[in-house]
């Protein structure tokens, strides 16, 4: 990236639009992300590990990646969709079928699977088996998607993965109606790099739904369900019901079917269908659940019932009781996954369990960016999802004002979201990000106007205008007074701020 111009006495507006009038190879919308991060990085300390990556070093593999990036962003989008498992059914058959290579948990829900997947991938990790993740959307970079050992594959690997399987993919596009969408092709890849590895076990999130999601060409060992809510309801049905019924087509024979806590009627069909093919359940709740937990610094200590007893003291390094939930539907997966509580009566080794719960990260969920004023990253799109965060922001920090800056998408249910955010906003700034998803900033003022009153509503429509203005207000309560700042409404709102504070 190029630097920021010298100037003697620089006007901060134009140096901005300097930068990125300078990045002319580079795409619009992330130039001006990473040219308005100039002006807040400074104030927000330095960046952590946390597993994102960061663009290649080396240009040469940064140019290479960047290929691969354009030539899966050229076709179907994640949101356009034939509802159909045959075209990466034909190119994995020609690829040898990798993903009968290894045994797999497969997880799919609305809120929750990124998180349930990072912590039974840190479980069986402690256990010492080789493990692949495969998880979406993406942060702030498309290799955090596929990881090896915990940690997302290399740029290079990634390259390497793709011009693999690429001549295949061609072989694949000449023959469908359809060409493979950019989800199909990043699952083959996934699939891939897992076999060529190889993996002990592959974690395995759908991209949307189950019965006819691209994951869903593997016999999950283990299917796990989180917590279903209305989302994608033109793609999986209006009612809990029947996004169920599309979600519980992850549910192999002889599999075991690990339910979160979910609606009477979500509940049922999962039932029913577990019946249909003879797998075993465990319910949240019933079999395995949360017996305790109190909020600790830096996160929350619980005590856990799994499949075969109790697991006292785990320490939980991620906010609210939902990623406590969570922690307990993953600790179930591996215990089922292990053969507890089916053919073994007994509890795993509790200082392994202890040691990879405190382990455990989930960038963009309840994360802490900056300090004085405290600036908080939640992925939330929806509003469980927003309701889930306003009880763990309430609970965890107390902030005497917070003040929300909201970047959405336009087929969500803004309302809804907003309406779960206006009990604990004082002010909001709207905004957007720089998806073609991405609600209008005015529009959806309009909305959060009709929910917060005008008063409490500010419009910047670049995100980086957007978190200063919201630091701002935060900070005219002065430097004690316990006010904060929680950017949400999309992933793709959160890795771009995420990036704009230094977190790259």
């Amino acid at each position: 990236m190029s630097e920021r111009p010298q100037n003697d006495d620089p006007d901060p507006n134009e140096a901005f639009d300097e930068l990125v009038e300078a990045e002319t190879d580079r795409d619009p919308d992330l130039a001006v992300i990473e040219a308005g991060s100039r002006t807040l990085r400074a104030q927000a300390g330095p960046p952590q590990g946390d597993g994102i990556p960061a663009r290649p070093a080396d240009p040469e593999v940064d140019r290479a990646l960047r290929a691969v990036e354009d030539e899966l962003a050229g076709r179907w989008g994640e949101t356009k969709l034939d509802p159909s498992v045959q075209r990466i059914a034909a190119l994995l058959d020609i690829l040898g079928e990798p993903q009968r290579a290894y045994p797999s948990i497969h997880i799919t829900g609305t809120n929750g699977k990124t998180s349930t997947a990072r912590m039974i991938e840190s479980l069986l990790s402690a256990f010492d088996l080789r493990t692949g993740r495969y998880t979406s959307p993406h942060v702030q970079s498309i290799t955090e998607r596929i990881s090896l050992d915990a940690a997302p594959i290399s740029a290079e690997q990634f390259i390497e993965t793709y011009q693999d399987i690429a001549p295949y993919v061609e072989m694949i596009d000449a023959q469908q109606e359809y060409r493979l969408s950019f989800f199909e092709v990043l699952t083959a890849m996934a699939y891939a790099a897992f076999a060529d590895s190889p993996v002990d076990v592959a974690v395995v999130e759908v991209g949307m739904g189950g019965t006819w999601d691209a994951t869903n060409v593997i016999d999950g060992d283990v299917a796990v369900v989180t917590p279903i809510a209305l989302d994608h309801t033109d793609r999986l049905g209006e009612t809990p019901e029947q996004i169920a019924g599309e979600k519980s087509g992850i549910i192999k024979k002889d599999a075991t079917v690990v339910l979160a806590q979910q609606p009477v009627d979500a509940a049922s069909v999962m039932l029913k269908r577990a019946v249909e093919v003879d797998a075993t359940v465990a319910r949240e709740g019933m079999e395995f659940g949360v017996l305790s937990r109190e909020v600790a610094v830096g996160g929350q200590m619980l005590t856990l019932r799994g499949l075969g007893g109790e697991y006292p003291e785990i320490f939980l390094p991620l906010y609210g009781a939902h990623q406590a939930h969570n922690a307990a539907v993953a600790l179930a997966a591996v215990e089922a996954f292990f053969g507890v509580g089916s053919d073994h009566a007994r509890t795993l080794d509790i200082d392994t369990i202890r040691s990879a719960f405190a382990a455990v990260s989930s960038p963009g969920r309840m994360e802490v960016v900056r300090r004085s004023p405290t600036v908080v990253l939640d992925a939330a799109h929806n509003p469980a999802g927003a309701r889930a965060a306003a009880e763990a922001v309430t609970e965890a920090f107390g902030f005497s004002r917070l003040v929300g800056v909201v970047g959405a998408s336009a087929d969500k249910d803004v309302r809804g979201f907003l309406e779960a955010f206006e009990p604990i906003f004082a002010e909001i700034v709207v905004t957007r990000n720089s998806s073609h998803r991405a609600m209008d900033p005015d529009e959806l003022a309009a909305i959060a106007v009709e929910v917060f009153g005008a008063e409490r509503v500010q419009v910047e429509p670049r995100l980086d205008d957007a978190l200063e203005a919201a630091i701002t207000l935060a900070e005219e309560e002065g430097e004690f007074s316990g006010a904060g700042v929680l950017v949400t409404g999309s992933v793709i709102t959160v890795g771009e701020a995420r990036l704009l504070m230094g977190r790259s």
